[in-house]
């Protein structure tokens, strides 16, 4: 059963007390239902918790303030009793669980971040043209369209056409991205605080074990995030999957599942 936090953000929490937590933090296209496929299996033998990111999924509580989701997810984290914990993150959910580990060092035990983007990203030219993209769709009011951007970019990827991918992956991203739009429909003036110095200028102030995924069919500016994350903290390791794009826990989920327990076991 969802659990809304004294701040409004929505988790679940479910699996066997004891070691530390494994959290699990969605990417920028979705919502915590993008772990449905390692949830059930992941549950059983583990202590989990996966937050809807304030603005997506259930976390529809406007902010009293800037948005920090890193904030939010100590804030959850606290809440619960959730002294340290293995953060797991895709896409711009692994920019929120390194400044998180930034933010508050000893509340993480370990890092796995698939796809890293969000804070982590360069805004090359192409980036800039998605982004520009997607708010001409959303000022026009056309949500399909920005929904169908968003699937082009981050689902496709540039190595792909829509008929090459998962018709149930696309099916559930735009799902989950159509929510978030709806949600924040009317958060124009809602600000996003940023860390600073910003996590690309701190990486070497992380001192936990950090395992980085990357997808071949990924952009360029994402697979040069994790070249950077790997190359600023020490002992950062780098695993890659040829034939996978930006989201390889929904799109090989079996192997992310155990690619997840080995790394949370040895950390």
């Amino acid at each position: 059963m969802t659990s809304v936090s004294s701040t409004g953000i929505a988790y679940d929490r479910e699996g066997p007390r004891g070691d530390p937590p494994i959290v699990l933090i969605h990417a920028g296209v979705a919502d915590r239902r993008m772990w449905e496929p390692v949830w059930p299996t992941l549950s059983r033998a583990h202590d989990v918790v996966r937050i809807d990111l304030r603005g997506f999924g259930d976390s529809v509580a406007r902010p009293a303030g800037p948005v920090s989701q890193a904030d939010d997810v100590l804030e959850v984290l606290s809440e619960i009793g959730v002294d340290r914990c293995h953060l797991v993150g895709a896409s711009f959910g692994a920019g929120v669980a390194l400044e998180t580990a930034l933010t508050r060092p000893a509340a993480v035990a370990s890092l796995l971040l698939a796809a890293p983007a969000g804070s982590l990203l360069e805004l090359t030219p192409g980036l800039r043209a998605f982004i520009d993209e997607e708010t001409a769709a959303l000022e026009r009011g056309d949500l399909d369209a920005a929904v169908e951007v968003n699937l082009s970019w981050w689902v496709d990827g540039p190595h792909r056409q829509p008929d090459q991918v998962d018709p149930e992956v696309r099916a559930l991203v735009g799902r989950m991205q159509r929510r978030a739009f709806e949600v924040t429909s009317g958060w124009d003036d809602v600000e996003e605080s940023e860390l600073e110095p910003p996590a690309l200028d701190r990486l070497s102030e992380v001192c936990v074990p950090v395992l980085v995924l990357a997808g071949g069919l990924d952009h360029d500016t994402v697979r040069d995030a994790a070249g950077r994350v790997v190359s600023g903290v020490a002992g950062a390791e780098l695993v890659e999957w040829p034939q996978v794009g930006h989201l390889p826990s929904l799109e090989r989920s079996a192997d992310f599942l155990d690619l997840l327990r080995a790394w949370t076991a040895g950390s």
